[in-house]
């Protein structure tokens, strides 16, 4: 087979996957394009031409395998899709009534979720910590710093002429 039969065979391979996402012809395309340029540099046999675009189209969807595997893995990483409470983990929110023995409802945003964590009364501020279900684990915000003694912020109400 001369070797334009083989590059148009991997412009055909190729331009399959655009049509085909997700079916591996492009690897099979690498293939054929090792294949285009051993057959151009060297006269090859069918039999050569065909065990090498076999063995290189195998070597490549491997690559393609660990390319793909990869990126899924890292897909994994960037963000919490179809697993929305994982979302609220780090949001704050007010104890909208009061948790009792470890129970009790938060406000978060404008939704009203079941909380677990310490006893807190309600309109305490508080973070999430950890989803289970429909369960919000949570922790008080720990309050600012008391001012100093003595120093008193300034009113514009208090000024003397």
């Amino acid at each position: 087979m001369p070797w334009w039969a083989w590059a148009i065979a991997a412009a055909i391979l190729a331009m399959a996957e655009m049509f085909l996402p997700g079916t591996y012809l492009i690897w099979i395309a690498v293939g054929a394009a090792l294949t285009t340029g051993a057959a151009a540099l060297y006269d090859l046999s069918m039999a050569w031409q065909l065990g090498l675009f076999a063995a290189a189209s195998a070597a490549s969807c491997g690559v393609g395998y660990v390319v793909y595997r990869r990126a899924d893995r890292r897909s994994d990483l960037d963000g919490p899709l179809n697993q929305r409470s994982l979302m609220l983990i780090g949001q704050r929110g007010v104890v909208s009534a009061d948790i009792v023995n470890g129970e009790g409802k938060v406000r978060l945003g404008d939704t009203v979720w079941l909380a677990e964590g310490p006893d807190m009364p309600k309109g305490t501020a508080v973070t999430v910590r950890s989803t289970r279900g429909a369960w919000v684990g949570v922790a008080p915000i720990s309050p600012l710093p008391a001012e100093p003694r003595g120093t008193r912020p300034v009113s514009s109400g208090n000024r003397v002429a």
